[in-house]
C-alpha cells in the first residue's frame, strides 16, 4: 500500500490531519443536528448540539444559531451575551445591534435597548427599525418626548410602518394628546379596520374625549376581533356603569372574571416548554403589535 502512495505521488494521513478531519465530522454533526432540532421545535436540543460545536471550534453561523434557540427557550440574558460577542466580530452589522435591542426589550433592559439602538444607528442612521425601537427604549425610561421624535422619524424614513404609527398613537393618548393620537389611528383605520389594537387604541381615544356611545361601539368592535380581550369588556363595563346600563355592566363583569388568566402554565412548580414558547410570542408580540 505505501509502495503505490509512493509511486503516485500519496502521502500517509499524519496524526494530525487525521485529528483535524475527526473534529471536522463531529463539528458538522453537531451543527446540522442542531439545526434539524431548531426546525423541529426542539430547541433545547439544539442549544446542547451548538454549544458542542462551538467547543471543536468557533463560527459565527453556529453562534447565531445559537442565540436564536436561547430565545425560544427563554434563556434571554444568555442569547444577549452570544449576540454581544456576534456584534464585536462584526461591528459593522446593523441586524446584530437590532436583535440585541429586541433581546433587551424582551428583558426589559430599557438602558441595554437604547445602547444597542445608538449603535445601529451609528451605523445606520436611516434604519427606521432601529428608531422605532429606540422609541420603545424610551417608553421604558418613561421619556415620553424623545419617544415621540423616534417615532416621528421612523415614519419620516418609512411611511407605511403601521407599528409606529400606532406606537406613536398610544403614547400621545398617554399624554393626554387625544387629537393627536386620534391622527394616528384614523390612518390606521384605512388598512386595519379589523384590527385587535388599532381598534382598541380607537376605543381609548373615544372614551378620553367623552364619547362614551363612540367607545363603546369601538370595544364592541374588539371583541368582535377577539372574543377574549379581557381588557376590553373591563373597559366597556366601566363605561356602561358611568351610563346606567347596570344589566351590560354585569354582563361585560361576569365575561372578564371568566377570562381572568390563571397560571396554566406551572405544573409542580415547573415551567412547560410551551409556556416559555407562549411568552416568548407575546414578547415579540409586544415589539411588533401588528405582527408586520
Amino acid at each position: 500500500m505505501n509502495f503505490f502512495k509512493a509511486l503516485f505521488g500519496g502521502s500517509e494521513e499524519t496524526p494530525e490531519q487525521k485529528q483535524k478531519a475527526d473534529e471536522t465530522r463531529k463539528f458538522d454533526m453537531f451543527k446540522y443536528d442542531g439545526v434539524k432540532a431548531a426546525k423541529m421545535g426542539q430547541h433545547d436540543y439544539a442549544v446542547k448540539c451548538y454549544k458542542e460545536a462551538l467547543k471543536i471550534r468557533e463560527d459565527l453561523e453556529v453562534r447565531d444559531y445559537l442565540a436564536q434557540s436561547l430565545i425560544r427557550t427563554g434563556q434571554l440574558a444568555e442569547a444577549y451575551e452570544q449576540l454581544e460577542t456576534l456584534a464585536a466580530a462584526e461591528p459593522e452589522n446593523t441586524a446584530i445591534f437590532i436583535q440585541m435591542a429586541q433581546v433587551a426589550h424582551m428583558m426589559e433592559n430599557y438602558t441595554a435597548m437604547a445602547q444597542a439602538c445608538e449603535r445601529a444607528l451609528l451605523i445606520d442612521n436611516q434604519n427606521a427599525r432601529a428608531h422605532y425601537l429606540y422609541a420603545q427604549a424610551c417608553i421604558g425610561q418613561e421619556d415620553m418626548i424623545n419617544a415621540i421624535a423616534m417615532l416621528t422619524k421612523a415614519i419620516t424614513l418609512k411611511d407605511d410602518m403601521a407599528e409606529a404609527y400606532l406606537l406613536r398613537g398610544q403614547t400621545l393618548l398617554k399624554m393626554g394628546d387625544a387629537s393627536g393620537a386620534d391622527g394616528d389611528c384614523t390612518h390606521l383605520l384605512a388598512d386595519y379596520a379589523t384590527n385587535e389594537d388599532v381598534l382598541m387604541l380607537k376605543a381609548r381615544i373615544e372614551r378620553a374625549k367623552g364619547n362614551a356611545d363612540a367607545a363603546i361601539e369601538a370595544y364592541g368592535r374588539v371583541i368582535d376581533a377577539n372574543p377574549f380581550c379581557i381588557d376590553a369588556f373591563k373597559e366597556r363595563g366601566a363605561l356602561r356603569y358611568e351610563k346606567g346600563d347596570m344589566a351590560g355592566a354585569k354582563e361585560d363583569a361576569q365575561h372578564s372574571m371568566e377570562l381572568e388568566p390563571k397560571d396554566m402554565e406551572a405544573v409542580n412548580g415547573e415551567y412547560s416548554a410551551e409556556g416559555i414558547e407562549q411568552r416568548t410570542r407575546q414578547a415579540y408580540r409586544n415589539i411588533n403589535p401588528l405582527g408586520l
